[in-house]
């Protein structure tokens, strides 16, 4: 990382200090740069034990000027290049990737609108990979390939929501020796209705010809029911639409969710195109498994790390604090002694400085 700072005598504070100390804050709890610098100066003492701090603890006013000049891109290509060293991805790992707005990151005043990243999220390890910035919702359509090149992906399988059933993300996905499984919607017409064309509107007959695996599974507990079943056709001649242009494609899947809430049933089909041949049962995991992008990483980072109340603006602040957030739930995710949520491992940090360290040391081997 390059010090954004002047070379001047007022730079009274060492950079890796000061990253540091930011890392270690928002680890335990902090969410602004006001209590990223209260926590520096209630834990100087321990702090010191292996920082240098030769000016003291720097001010929140110094943590914001000069997060708001870090160039956010080299940051997160430091975060990413971390990640990459750390994380063994296994064969068929389910690479999840979706969008997330920080919603009050916007500044009218300034016309800023509000920050959306793209993150990828590494389902068996719980991390995030990385992320990239986007200015607009769709335009997670260009970062997309952006990001997914930056990262070491060969034999994992790219889940992403219909935005980003594009050619260009398949092809690119492909190139990359991975595969995709991508949900299809009305953005793709001729394709979408092709595909329920085959699952919905087929007679029995032609059903049962086409169809070559299916699987179902029941849950239930917390006053729900809940069956999900998924069926897979590997002949992709009974499309009635050109598919010439999705590289790799194999097969199609159709996902039925049926819940049923006290005594009320609801029904929600959807329905998917990938690069792999695999059973029914293997696609009906990976489907749930990238649902785990919302559950483990956009929920954890509004409730547990406040994303969404963040009213970080100025500069380039906004952005790079999320890198900062994704460093600590990365290790706090890896810490497996404490059997607690993230936000009751980021209280038991700031009051513990033994398990602040193993959680530091997480990715250590």
């Amino acid at each position: 990382m390059e010090d954004p700072r002047r070379d001047t005598k007022n730079k009274y504070h060492l950079f890796s200090d000061i990253l540091a100390i930011a890392i270690c804050g928002a680890i335990c709890g902090a969410n602004y740069w006001t209590g990223i610098a209260a926590y520096g100066r209630a834990k100087e003492s321990w702090l010191r034990t292996f920082l240098e701090l030769p000016q003291g603890i720097p001010s929140h006013d110094t943590f914001n000027d000069i997060f708001m000049k870090i160039k956010p891109e080299q940051f997160e290509k430091c975060f990413i290049s971390w990640v990459n060293a750390i994380t063994h991805l296994m064969p068929g790992e389910v690479i999840s990737v979706d969008g997330k707005t920080l919603r009050r990151s916007h500044d009218k005043a300034n016309s800023k609108t509000a920050i959306h990243m793209v993150s990828a999220w590494s389902t068996s390890n719980a991390v995030v990979l990385g992320q990239f910035k986007t200015h607009e919702k769709s335009n997670e359509i260009t970062a997309i390939p952006m990001l997914l090149e930056m990262l070491s992906i060969e034999k994992s399988l790219v889940t992403i929501d219909a935005m980003g059933c594009q050619k260009k993300i398949a092809e690119s996905i492909l190139n990359q020796e991975a595969d995709y499984l991508l949900a299809v919607k009305e953005n793709q017409p001729s394709l979408y209705e092709a595909i329920n064309q085959v699952f919905w509107a087929s007679t029995e007959q032609t059903f049962d010809k086409n169809i070559s695996k299916f699987e179902e599974q029941t849950t239930q507990g917390h006053g729900r029911v809940e069956t999900r079943r998924c069926w897979v056709c590997d002949d992709m001649d009974v499309l009635t639409t050109d598919i010439s242009g999705w590289k790799g494609l194999k097969s199609i899947v159709a996902i039925e969710s049926e819940r049923t809430v006290a005594g009320k049933s609801t029904l929600e089909r959807r329905v998917y195109i990938s690069s792999k041949k695999r059973s029914a049962k293997y696609f009906l995991k990976a489907t749930r498994d990238h649902w785990h992008i919302e559950n483990k990483l956009h929920w954890v980072l509004d409730v547990s790390f406040r994303e969404d109340e963040s009213r970080l603006r100025k500069g380039d602040g906004a952005e790079n604090f999320t890198v900062i957030r994704r460093i600590a739930l990365n290790l706090l995710k890896k810490e497996k002694t404490e059997k607690a949520g993230v936000e009751t491992k980021r209280l038991r940090a700031g009051w513990d400085d033994q398990y602040l360290m193993k959680v530091l040391s997480g990715f250590i081997s």
